[in-house]
């Protein structure tokens, strides 16, 4: 796709309906296409314009082996609930493995470098077969994805989808609340969003919705929307 195309629907998209921008996505890319999704009551928005696009667009969850277990049965439920297709990638070391060779505490001492093997080389092998991907990332959230596009061309010749990238917070939970969607179990415990357990924290006091990650630290991307994804290398020895 030329630059000036690209242009050209980034300007079309800036003010289209997410929905309308899925639909423009399967025509354009399946069966080269999947949806990436944390399973969070962020996520339940778009995995529901997915199943209402009534094709088969795969789901792709990182499964770390950190998740809470109400994360896993909010996958569950979304899947059965949406008649979704699921697509479950893990990390190249197993948890025993990891465990073995970095301890229980390495997202303390490192998080980057646990991010990088649970969830950035996971998704690079994940996107081998695409050729555009979709998220469900606004620019409302953090600073790193303030000028994200609705349709991005990624320096590897794949494509980043953004349906939801101009909406807002409160956009969301109109959408949200419209459909009547069910929210992560851990929401009203202040969980505004959901991470790996050890990496996740509630939030109180109208603080910001991902205050509760790596909380303490200014670490707010896991590396699967920053440059990370694309220039990290594949195989962890090199971060060791």
């Amino acid at each position: 796709m030329e630059q000036n195309e690209r242009e050209r629907l980034n300007e079309q998209f800036e003010t289209a309906e997410p929905q309308t921008i899925i639909d423009w996505a399967a025509e354009h890319y399946l069966p080269r296409l999947a949806v990436t999704s944390s399973f969070q009551t962020q996520s339940v928005a778009l995995l529901h314009m997915i199943s209402r696009a009534a094709l088969e667009i795969p789901v792709i969850f990182l499964d770390t082996g950190y998740h809470f277990p109400e994360t896993l049965a909010y996958r569950d439920q979304l899947v059965a609930q949406f008649g979704l297709t699921l697509r479950v990638v893990r990390p190249a070391v197993s948890r025993t493995d990891f465990v073995q060779r970095y301890g229980d505490a390495l997202y303390r001492r490192d998080p980057d470098l646990c991010c990088y093997i649970n969830k950035v080389e996971p998704m690079q092998r994940a996107l081998g077969d695409l050729d555009a991907w979709i998220s469900g990332i606004r620019r409302d959230q953090t600073p790193d994805r303030a000028h994200a596009q609705p349709l991005e061309a990624l320096p590897d010749g794949r494509f980043k989808i953004n349906p939801l990238v101009t909406w807002t917070r409160r956009d969301l939970w109109t959408y949200i609340d419209h459909h009547d969607l069910p929210a992560h179990p851990l929401f009203s415990q202040g969980y505004l969003s959901v991470g790996c357990a050890p990496c996740t924290n509630p939030v109180h006091d109208g603080g910001d919705e991902r205050a509760g990650r790596w909380s303490g630290t200014a670490k707010r991307e896991c590396g699967l929307h920053t440059d990370a994804l694309l220039n990290a290398p594949r195989d962890d020895t090199h971060r060791a």
